[in-house]
């Protein structure tokens, strides 16, 4: 930082010193004129000291870029957008994040105090009510000298714990402001911990003890343990005792290659899972919510008498919605440390596969071989499952897939192959469509030398189309590939099953994305032909611009009453 602005720094200066202390190295969003003192400060001596700004087109997908650069790099992601109209277009990125557990610092100018609810332009906006349930913590700064310590309260809030975004609200003249004189940063370590708890040891030890005398033990691993960071000890966990393993969403990549164990997920829609769920006598849960990716934990597809074990480090998840045998507030890794050591004292580790999991691999085995023939089909319209099938094969093992849509998520989550931590993003919990092209961008950034694929609904896709302009604009190449059936397929599949074939407001005309994706100077290609899949593939990754695939599939219903679904959406 230039010498001269030691001795007078702006609000804006603040704000960057502070995101600079954290090592924060992207401000994701769209400028205003409230913003210019932080943009200023960026440009006048951020650059040098490693932070720069990303401009969207949208501040939507700017909120959903810091999420997944959240979600890739395990820190926290920063966005910000101008008062009124730029925080009310970040709020449903900063949802989405919230639902998922994902650490985002948004930001928000304010008009000058003395414009406050005057009818200025913009103003009058209570932006704290419409943040306040979808953040863990915010903050209206109305001190200029105040700025440094609130947002360094803000980073502890988002990271101790359960991670969660916070809002940091600025008025203009706050921003504007300046003090004088050399201003002392804080380093992180100094005001905030650096690591969650570990679980209570007389709790930890008896949930050892329920699982050396359980016969049928089932693990689930959740979202939890990618954000502890605990892949590695998940893995030699359930080896040691040939356990076997499940994945929620926003689990389904912290099992690692080589993990025996894993038969299934993620969720429990699929017969394999269900099988397991059906048989075992104890549940061994890590840092998940018993939502619907495990349909609430309930009955018909959990018995009643089912013992669980929950960890989790929200101790308001336990005991929520099921109840538990033994519940175990605690750092999903460091709770697995605990029962690592303790299993090493109590028993010696089993060396060969027990007959249950064997079993239950076989049931994994049979289920995928089910989907054979329809992954190799060389039908037109091409079948999904052909189209995603096609893309696994052809990704790195390092790969990072985006999954954007309601209709294809189900067969991409079904067959992509997912033995690499962080490998698969999508927004589950909140559902939110529009998320592909954003995340790619914060993905690729955060990760430039992994391959990144976006798998996308022709509705979802149009959402945030416009941010191709963006990605061509700082040059990262991904591909994205859309599944276009013309039509709301979740939706069209439920009023074809729950409605009688009542078809409203689901159908499109026909759109050539490819056409659209060559417009904002990217490379674009339609297919028709399944064998034309991976040959695309080539040539887009080839292109090393963004890429858009443009892949004509049939319509393919989803029963969701099989499913054990039908009431809970529709």
């Amino acid at each position: 930082m230039p010498e001269e602005k030691k001795k007078k720094w702006t609000g804006g200066d603040l704000v960057v010193r502070a995101l600079v202390n954290e090592n924060v190295r992207f401000i994701f969003g769209v400028p205003g004129g409230q913003l210019l003192h932080i943009y200023d400060a960026v440009y006048q001596w951020g650059r040098e000291e490693g932070i720069d700004t990303i401009m969207f087109r949208h501040e939507q997908a700017a909120a959903h870029a810091a999420d997944a650069w959240a979600r890739v790099t395990g820190t926290i992601g920063v966005c910000m957008g101008t008062v009124g109209p730029g925080a009310t277009h970040m709020l449903p990125g900063i949802a989405a994040a919230w639902s998922d557990s994902i650490p985002v610092m948004v930001i928000t100018p304010q008009v000058t105090i003395n414009q406050m609810d005057i009818g200025f332009l913009q103003g009058d906006l209570d932006q704290l009510a419409i943040y306040r349930p979808v953040v863990k913590y915010q903050k209206q700064i109305l001190k200029t000298e105040r700025i440094l310590e609130y947002l360094q309260r803000g980073f502890r809030e988002a990271l101790s714990g359960r991670p969660r975004p916070v809002h940091i609200d600025i008025p203009f003249d706050i921003l504007a402001g300046k003090i004088e004189g050399d201003i002392p940063c804080i380093e992180p370590e100094h005001y905030r911990v650096g690591s969650n708890s570990p679980g209570n040891p007389g709790l930890v030890e008896r949930a050892v003890d329920l699982l050396l005398a359980a016969k049928k033990p089932l693990v689930i691993a959740g979202g939890g343990i990618l954000s502890a960071k605990a892949e590695q000890e998940l893995q030699e966990f359930v080896k040691y005792l040939q356990l076997s393993l499940i994945t929620t969403v926003m689990g389904s990549s912290a099992i690692l290659k080589g993990t025996s164990a894993y038969i299934g997920g993620p969720g429990v829609l699929t017969s394999n899972t269900q099988k397991a769920l059906s048989e075992t006598d104890l549940v061994i849960a890590f840092g998940t919510r018993f939502g619907l990716s495990l349909m609430f934990g309930k009955p018909p597809l959990w018995r009643e008498d089912l013992p669980l074990i929950h960890i989790d480090i929200d101790p308001c998840e336990i005991g929520k919605n099921r109840p538990v045998e033994v519940g175990i507030v605690g750092d999903c890794k460091l709770v697995l440390q605990q029962m690592l050591n303790l299993l090493k004292k109590k028993r010696r580790p089993i060396q060969e596969e027990t007959d249950w999991l064997k079993t239950l691999k076989e049931a994994r085995e049979k289920y995928w071989m089910g989907l054979q023939k329809k992954m190799n089909s060389d039908n037109v319209p091409i079948l999904p499952q052909r189209l995603i099938h096609e893309i696994d094969e052809f990704l790195d093992e390092n790969a990072i897939v985006i999954v954007d849509g309601g209709d294809i998520a189900f067969f991409a989550l079904e067959q992509i192959q997912m033995y690499h931590p962080r490998k698969v993003l999508q927004s589950i919990g909140m559902g939110h469509l529009g998320t592909s092209i954003p995340y790619a961008i914060g993905t690729k950034l955060a990760a430039p030398d992994r391959q990144v694929c976006t798998i996308s609904g022709d509705g979802a896709i149009m959402i945030n189309i416009q941010e191709l302009e963006t990605a061509k604009r700082y040059k990262l190449p991904f591909i994205c590939v859309v599944a276009n059936n013309n039509a709301w397929g979740m939706i069209k599949s439920g009023q074809k099953y729950s409605f009688k074939k009542r078809f409203i407001d689901v159908d499109f005309t026909d759109t050539n994305f490819a056409e659209i994706a060559q417009g904002f100077g990217c490379y674009g290609e339609r297919i028709t032909d399944p064998n034309e899949i991976r040959p695309a593939l080539e040539r887009a990754q080839k292109s090393k611009v963004p890429a858009v695939l443009d892949v004509v599939i049939k319509f393919v219903t989803h029963d969701f009453s099989k499913m054990g679904l039908e009431a809970m959406l529709f």
